[in-house]
């Protein structure tokens, strides 16, 4: 039975490579986009097709294609890792899968579901995702797989513990999708993926015993970072937050915990440019990394005030806190990573020019997920913000939305009762010490499936929840400290969704976007917003003002013109990229009778959301930790980065 390992990025030593004025051949029926192909297990790279020994090529190298060969009736392609020109040589087409559309599949965290199969073909995970009990076929199939006798329909199983594509890349591109349904009415989509295995691989690292795991937990350790509104009549909050940290603190440290369990704390009010005296938008005063001993703490924590001026207006800019939270903590030296916003106010969004971040909550969420870090809210719901109790909700169970628990970690606090606040801070606070102390004292659960979870009571949602995503963060930091290494490679069919319970997703798809195309597309979000923003001045021509931009950036004129072209997305605006895949852009389904129909306020909200999304792709675009480079660094500009699709266009 192989055991699935995911294909790290490796070093390529290609041949001596020999420079052409040419570009890689297009795919059949696109203008823009590369015949890209994989390498398989034996791939070797030769100077002439069947010239020599060649150099054996890693598993999942990525090459395009410049040219194509038949000798002595086997295929060969000329390959190139860039686009400009730049061959290295030969493959046989055996040896490669072709790879269509630059999708890759990463794994959802694995706390509270059983891990997913690997189907040897596509019918097979089709029987099982369409039956009305799907469980009764998975589970004698699942207990083979674990047992070591494995099953002919099953080719692997999930990697146990979670490994994230964020922090520890790995390859595993979708080769084709469809969609079928579940027998209930889910929409599941089948994917057929290409893999690694560990079979006769000695260097690849194999799964850690649970004993070995239980072990390696004890040096499990967890950050808990509030993030605090200090504005005028915040003062016992703050008050509060400082004593229950001093008690947990307390208790952390009789249980010897102290260099497991570290507290920080980040203040937020409003933009100083609109009321001088509030001094900061936001501020670090404890940085859990260099912050050991309660008392050291305290002390640094005790400079928190809430502020002597009001805010120009009620709303505050907790986003502000939040991304300088995100930004400024080193989350990677933690295993267990939480923020708890406390505010009374809601958020200025990010279109306001009072904003200092230009984002929104979805996009503040998104880098909170790229960090793993759990972002809870506690929204004290004072009399005094009655008015603004709704709208704020509505951003926060946004901003605090959570896959795992598919739900938002957004905990409202009736009538801002600081008594209460204090216990639902307590609570928080030790139900995440306590994970950390049942890891440190080999209590922990450290199987992925949701009948291994403890179970909290079943009215106390904090509780559980918590529960979860702390689960989750030790399964993720088990990935990273035991880690995995690649070679052969196997095809196989996943399901997107757990087959017996649909509503749970086990994997998403990214797209691996390279830096030029994030900046075209940046270009093109730039177009479209100076066009929209001309369009309001004269509603009726909203898709004139387009075809002009589109022509302006020497898109194609058959497209412009052409009589069907009556959305954004017929300009061929966006590039071929982003064409069949598995998602709907809000942008580009926006048509001429759309834009007519909606009033200054709702055209002005799609350009607000184009703005996010902009500055969205500005972070990613500066973050140079991000960036994979697939081709040794050969053009940076092909370096990728795997993009969730809720963060495209």
């Amino acid at each position: 039975m192989m055991r699935l390992l995911l294909v790290l990025l490796v070093v390529l030593t290609p041949v001596a490579a020999f420079a052409a004025d040419r570009t890689p051949l297009l795919m059949d029926g696109k203008k823009t986009l590369y015949q890209r192909v994989l390498t398989r297990p034996q791939a070797v790279l030769k100077r002439q097709p069947g010239d020599g020994p060649g150099a054996a090529q890693p598993a999942m190298t990525r090459f395009y294609v410049y040219d194509r060969k038949a000798i002595n009736g086997q295929d060969w392609l000329e390959v190139g890792l860039t686009t400009k020109g730049k061959t290295d040589g030969w493959i046989a087409a055996e040896t490669t899968l072709p790879w269509k559309q630059q999708m890759a599949l990463a794994f959802t965290n694995p706390a509270g579901r059983d891990r997913s199969l690997l189907f040897a073909d596509r019918n097979g995970l089709a029987t099982v995702a369409e039956a009305e009990k799907p469980e009764t076929l998975l589970a004698p199939l699942r207990q083979k797989v674990l047992s070591g006798k494995g099953d002919t329909k099953v080719v692997s199983i999930e990697p146990d513990p979670f490994v994230d594509i964020n922090k520890q890349f790995y390859l595993l591109p979708i080769l084709a999708a469809e969609e079928t349904f579940s027998a209930d009415g889910h929409r599941v989509r089948l994917l057929n993926v290409a893999s690694v295995s560990a079979k006769d691989d000695p260097l690849s690292a194999k799964t850690a015993p649970a004993d070995n795991s239980v072990t390696q937990l004890r040096n499990f350790n967890a950050a808990i970072v509030f993030v605090i509104d200090t504005t005028i009549s915040m003062a016992p909050y703050i008050d509060r937050t400082r004593d229950v940290i001093k008690e947990v603190q307390s208790q952390v440290e009789k249980a010897g915990l102290a260099d497991r369990v570290r507290f920080g704390l980040v203040a937020f009010r409003a933009n100083p440019k609109a009321a001088p005296g509030l001094d900061y938008a936001a501020k670090l005063y404890v940085n859990p990394a260099d912050t050991e001993t309660a008392a050291e703490f305290q002390a640094k924590a005790k400079a928190v005030e809430q502020a002597t001026v009001s805010s120009a207006r009620f709303d505050e800019d907790p986003y502000a806190g939040v991304m300088l939270a995100l930004n400024d903590i080193p989350w990677n030296e933690f295993g267990g990573r939480y923020i708890i916003l406390v505010t009374d106010a809601g958020a200025v969004k990010g279109s306001d020019p009072l904003s200092m971040t230009g984002l929104d909550a979805e996009q503040v969420r998104l880098e909170a997920l790229h960090r793993g870090v759990a972002l809870y809210t506690l929204h004290l719901k004072t009399p005094a913000g009655a008015a603004n109790h709704a709208s704020a909700e509505a951003q926060y169970k946004s901003l605090s939305f959570h896959p795992l628990v598919n739900k938002p970690l957004y905990y409202p606090v009736p009538s801002g009762d600081v008594g209460k606040f204090g216990k639902t801070v307590d609570s928080l606070a030790a139900a995440i010490v306590r994970q950390v102390d049942d890891a440190y004292h080999g209590k922990a659960v450290v199987g992925s499936a949701a009948s291994a979870q403890p179970a909290p009571a079943k009215d106390d949602p904090l509780q559980q929840d918590t529960a979860l995503l702390g689960h989750a963060m030790q399964l993720a930091w088990l990935g990273r400290v035991q880690g995995t290494r690649a070679p052969p490679l196997f095809s196989a069919w996943i399901s997107d969704r757990d087959p017996a319970h649909p509503d749970i997703a086990t994997t998403e798809v990214r797209v691996l976007l390279t830096k030029n195309q994030l900046s075209d597309m940046q270009q093109v979000l730039q177009a479209i917003l100076k066009a929209g923003e001309s369009a309001q001045l004269a509603p009726d021509d909203f898709l004139g003002q387009m075809r002009s931009a589109a022509a302006i950036m020497g898109r194609d004129p058959n497209a412009i013109t052409g009589k069907n072209a009556t959305k954004l997305a017929d300009l061929g605006l966006m590039g071929e990229y982003l064409d069949d895949l598995p998602y709907r852009s809000k942008i580009l389904d926006v048509d001429q009778a759309l834009w007519s129909s909606w009033s200054i306020s709702q055209q002005q909200a799609f350009l607000d959301e184009i703005r996010r999304k902009l500055r969205l792709y500005q972070i990613y675009h500066d973050d140079v930790d991000r960036w994979v480079a697939l081709d040794n660094g050969a053009d940076p500009g092909e370096a990728v980065y795997p993009v969730p699709l809720d963060a495209l266009p």
